[in-house]
């Protein structure tokens, strides 16, 4: 039976959807442009949802102006090691982290500095006290190099109290944190999540930089 006219049959708005469908795109895209990019590429945060965007190099570039009022932010790629800086027990009860790995960022949209931690259940965010952050930028000025949004502190401490500290990009951090979330057994996460903690570790230092006054770039 033909369709009446002016109309188009099931079969033909079928044909003509499976005619117009986008082809299927394999492979890491960018989720601006669509462009093809590689496993590694560059990221960008958004700052309203604190979503993370893979993104192509050309894209990333768009939003590398600091001081430009925008949605979005780059994240960059430095990493650097701040020597002989260690966060001492009284410190980190003040901050009120419960677990001794944590990374620290300045969320512009909250206008203060927030901590996550990981978990079984992945990241668990917490506010910090604002005077309590306050007292730790007055007393390592170093960490005001730290770029809102897209750098984190990364704290670990030791059971013995010592602590090392890095400045490292944003996304780092989701990434250790979702390899975490596969991983972790039990309270402390068990062996594995510690290795996996080791490995991450062992790959900042190496990337890392030693912090100079006036020279952080």
């Amino acid at each position: 039976m033909s369709a009446p006219a002016g109309r188009v049959s099931p079969a033909a708005a079928l044909l003509r959807l499976s005619r117009d469908r986008r082809p299927v795109m394999e492979g890491e895209r960018c989720e601006m442009c669509a462009a093809p990019i590689g496993d590694e590429h560059a990221h960008v945060v958004n700052l309203e949802s604190r979503g993370l965007m893979c993104s192509c190099r050309a894209c990333y570039l768009l939003f590398t102006d600091e001081s430009a009022n925008l949605r979005y932010r780059a994240v960059p790629e430095r990493y650097l090691r701040f020597d002989g800086v260690s966060l001492d027990a009284r410190t980190w009860d003040e901050l009120q982290i419960p677990v001794g790995l944590a990374f620290l960022f300045r969320n512009s949209a909250l206008g203060r500095t927030v901590a996550f931690y990981p978990g079984p259940a992945g990241a668990t965010e917490s506010e910090l006290p604002l005077d309590a952050w306050d007292s730790v930028i007055e007393s390592h000025p170093e960490f005001a190099v730290l770029l809102p949004d897209v750098e984190a502190l990364l704290v670990r401490r030791t059971e013995s109290g010592a602590s090392s500290c890095h400045l490292v990009p944003v996304d780092a951090c989701y990434e250790l944190v979702g390899r975490l979330r596969t991983v972790w057994r039990g309270f402390d996460g068990g062996r594995e999540a510690h290795a996996a903690m080791d490995a991450f570790f062992a790959h900042v230092s190496e990337r890392s930089r030693p912090y100079t006054e006036g020279r952080a770039s």
